[in-house]
């Protein structure tokens, strides 16, 4: 039985370093550099991942790369009058996975767009980079299709900053 071409590029993102992504990817990531934070995209770079998520080729829909800085959270030290192990500098984390914080200040740019999904697209020792989902619920295509007016109703409002995106849910523990 053949396989589907979404089926190819999914095996190619399973190891991205490999194969023809490698060089492709190390070209990608120098441009990415250069970037601003938060950046619309013409179309998804990982295809079959946006589409599984929910992405479709239609008006009301746009993906976006969203940069974010890794690792702990960066304070500055106090100069006296603690223990060395009460100084609170190591060891302190966000609360929400880079996912979402990524999630977030996509939504923050695009303030009439809800966040519908989002996905790992590429990392080096200093960022991560994910493209995330949006849908804007007052578009007429996005009303009409029944798939995705579920978005529309005010229940779903800001969505994102209520953890209530795949990555949110994973963040709150409701998912396995």
């Amino acid at each position: 039985m053949s396989k589907s071409f979404y089926t190819y590029i999914g095996e190619a993102w399973k190891s991205p370093k490999a194969a023809y992504l490698g060089e492709l990817r190390e070209q990608r990531l120098i441009e990415w550099r250069k970037e601003p934070a938060v950046i619309r995209v013409e179309r998804p770079t990982r295809l079959d991942r946006a589409r599984a998520l929910g992405y479709r080729a239609k008006h009301g829909i746009i993906v976006v790369r969203a940069k974010v800085r890794r690792g702990g959270r960066r304070i500055s030290r106090p100069n006296r009058g603690r223990k060395t192990k009460g100084m609170g500098v190591h060891k302190i984390t966000p609360k929400k996975s880079l996912q979402r914080i990524a999630e977030e200040r996509a939504a923050r740019k695009y303030p009439n767009m809800e966040v519908l999904n989002s996905y790992w697209v590429a990392e080096d020792g200093k960022r991560k980079w994910y493209e995330i989902i949006l849908v804007e619920p007052a578009n007429p295509e996005i009303k009409s299709d029944k798939s995705l007016n579920w978005i529309c109703g005010p229940s779903h409002k800001r969505r994102v900053y209520r953890g209530k995106t795949t990555a949110g849910k994973k963040g709150r523990g409701l998912t396995r």
